[in-house]
Formats: structure tokens, C-alpha cells, sequence
């Protein structure tokens, strides 16, 4: 077999593997022994994505389900070899190829990513480093540093709550405001948080200089809130808080 005819074997190979309803077994190939190793192929990435992806799972009947991943499975052209990195993939394919189905929930891209979340902290390799960094100094006066392990998020949907008994058609008005938080004991947890305080770890993750309290009046100044000592009391609270939970590790030394 020439080169041409080789590449062309491997072409109707992967196509079949792809689409097996529609592209025929290759000449040569025992149609039974194809059928077991396009089936381990597919099985795989959709056992792959259903675990990465629960909730979306339960959203869809089986048949919608199988084919949604068989689209999937027959379109889209991953650039990684890596199974980890298969839920990076059908997002890739939720934003920029899946065609609107009537059985998609309202907010199912932003859903995805949420639950993609989960799994990207699980295997995140960065590693909590307390050098540089003073666990016990006043949040306020000092600049508080978020752990690398701490992920600030904003949906439109509440991504959070979405389940089959819990749809919303809509985008409610407010955002979902959340942190997915990976602990020193290695679990995944998130912190829903309103978006004042959302407000105020953007402001300390855009500026390496500023104090905890420059954040908070800057908020003050932003909402020209009446009562300034509520938002500076709120805030202070919710820094504690954060640093309980480990999303904060301390301020700047």
C-alpha cells in the first residue's frame, strides 16, 4: 500500500469511526471487529463527558443526550490528545457549533462552564504558597491576596441551582455572583457572594497596591450609598469570611 492509499485507508477509517450511519466499514475490515473498536472510542468520550458534566446529563433524555455527543463526536475537532482536557472541548463545541435544540435549557454554555469549574480545580496544579504573604494581617489596612486555588465568577444564569426541576427561561435581573474555591484539603466548594462584594475582589485583583479598605470606599464612592459605615462593616465582614473559607490567605507582606 502506497502512501495516498494508506492515507485514504486511515480517512474512511476515522470517518466511519465518526459517523458509522453514515460512511461505510472500510474494505478489508471485519464490520464486527470495526463495530467493537467504534464503539469503545464513543463510549469512552461519552462516559468522559457524562461524568464531567452531571447536571447537564440529567437535563436530557437518553436519546437527546446520544446525540448531542454523537454530533459532538462527529463535528467537532479537538486540539488536545488529552482526556482531561475533553470538557474544554465540548464547551469549544457548545459555543462555536451546536446548533440550538429545542431540549437545550436557557443558559446551558454558562452551566457547562460551571460545572467545567469544578473539574478544572480538581487537577489544577498550582500549589498554595503562604511566602510573601501574612496570615495574620489586618485585612483593611493591608492588601488581602486571594489563593491561586480561588476562582471569582459572574453568569447570567444561576448556574448554581440549575436543575431538571429548576429552569429558569430567563436570565433573572441580578447576576449569580459565585467563588469555586479549592481548600487545603483538596475539596472543591463555592461561596455564592452579591455583587458588591464580587465588586470588591475585582478591585484587589486589579491592583497589587490597594488595601482592602481603598477597595471598600471605592465601592462607597461607586454606589454613593448613604451610610458609608454599613458598606465598610459589610465589607470587612465578608473579607473575614473569605479568609476563613481560604479564598483569601492573608495580605501582602
Amino acid at each position: 500500500m502506497n502512501q495516498a492509499d494508506f492515507k485514504k485507508q486511515q480517512y474512511a477509517f476515522t470517518a466511519h469511526i465518526r459517523e458509522p450511519e453514515k460512511h461505510p466499514v472500510p474494505d478489508g475490515i471485519e464490520p464486527r471487529r470495526m463495530k467493537v473498536y467504534s464503539d469503545l472510542l464513543y463510549n469512552n468520550i461519552e462516559n468522559f463527558i457524562s461524568t464531567g458534566f452531571p447536571v447537564i446529563r440529567s437535563l436530557y433524555s437518553d436519546e437527546n443526550w446520544q446525540r448531542m455527543i454523537r454530533d459532538f463526536f462527529a463535528r467537532h475537532r479537538c486540539q488536545s490528545p488529552y482526556f482531561l482536557e475533553i470538557s474544554e472541548e465540548f464547551i469549544d463545541y457548545l459555543e462555536n457549533q451546536r446548533e440550538t435544540r429545542p431540549e437545550d435549557p436557557a443558559g446551558l454554555l454558562e452551566l457547562a462552564h460551571y460545572e467545567w469549574v469544578e473539574l478544572a480545580l480538581h487537577v489544577a496544579d498550582e500549589e498554595i504558597s503562604m511566602e510573601g504573604i501574612d496570615p495574620n494581617g489586618d485585612l483593611l489596612s493591608g492588601h488581602p491576596v486571594l489563593s491561586p486555588l480561588a476562582w471569582p465568577l459572574v453568569y447570567r444564569y444561576p448556574v448554581h441551582r440549575m436543575r431538571p426541576d429548576y429552569l429558569p427561561e430567563e436570565a433573572p435581573e441580578q447576576p449569580t455572583c459565585l467563588v469555586v474555591y479549592r481548600n487545603r484539603t483538596d475539596e472543591v466548594n463555592f461561596l455564592e457572594i452579591n455583587p458588591v462584594t464580587a465588586r470588591l475582589l475585582a478591585l484587589l485583583e486589579e491592583n497589587d497596591a490597594c488595601t482592602g479598605l481603598d477597595a471598600i470606599e471605592q465601592i462607597i464612592r461607586e454606589m454613593k450609598h448613604p451610610d458609608p459605615g454599613i458598606v465598610k462593616q459589610g465589607g470587612s465582614q465578608a473579607l473575614q469570611e473569605m479568609q476563613r473559607l481560604g479564598i483569601i490567605l492573608g495580605t501582602a507582606s
